[in-house]
């Protein structure tokens, strides 16, 4: 697929005021700092669509995108590190749980994962969810140029097999990318294209 075409659409956190058009949609999430805003960039080969920041935690609404005039790539609200209250942080989790069960244009969801670290508990706990909630999902890991080439293979394996100790029966797709690099831009939207 080729990325002809990538809009701002609409930000907002309330799922009720989602775009009401009824195409494919593609959701991106993971902790803050984990290079979403670069990956999105890249992948649109765009390099300010989607906000990015030295200071985690940027995107902070529902950010949906048209691309091609066919799908919308939406962008959702890192979850973690990001130095917000409280308050706020159960505000976001609110939305972004409201978006996974009541938005019925979502095809898959890509849960992003920096390769250097082990499966963290928050990554974890966060991908059970969306198996619970039957909410289908694929692995990005990202920021595989920070790694020797020779490392990164065995660092996404490790990481899949961590997940297949617990309650997993297989390991979810995955790919392995570098917005520095454009590493598996082509892997991720031919994914794509065939969800469409």
């Amino acid at each position: 697929m080729r990325i002809k075409d990538a809009r701002f659409i609409v930000s907002n956190a309330n799922v009720g005021q989602c775009p009401s058009a009824q195409i494919p949609e593609f959701a991106f999430i993971g902790r803050s700092n984990v290079g979403k805003s670069s990956l999105i960039n890249m992948l649109t080969a765009k390099k300010r669509l989607a906000k990015t920041s030295g200071k985690p935690g940027k995107t902070q609404l529902i950010n949906h995108f048209l691309i091609n005039s066919h799908w919308h790539l939406v962008d959702l609200p890192g979850y973690g590190y990001a130095k917000v209250s409280k308050k706020d942080k159960k505000v976001f989790q609110r939305y972004i749980t409201d978006y996974f069960l009541e938005r019925e244009q979502l095809v898959v969801a890509f849960v992003l994962i920096d390769i250097r670290h082990e499966p963290q508990k928050i990554d974890v706990e966060f991908m059970e969810w969306m198996g619970i909630n039957q909410i289908p999902f694929a692995i990005i890991f990202t920021k595989a140029d920070k790694l020797s080439e020779r490392t990164i293979e065995p660092h996404a394996t490790t990481y899949l097999n961590k997940l297949l100790e617990g309650a997993w029966a297989k390991a979810p797709p995955h790919f392995i990318t570098s917005s520095t690099s454009t590493l598996g831009k082509e892997e991720v939207l031919r994914y794509i294209e065939t969800l469409l």
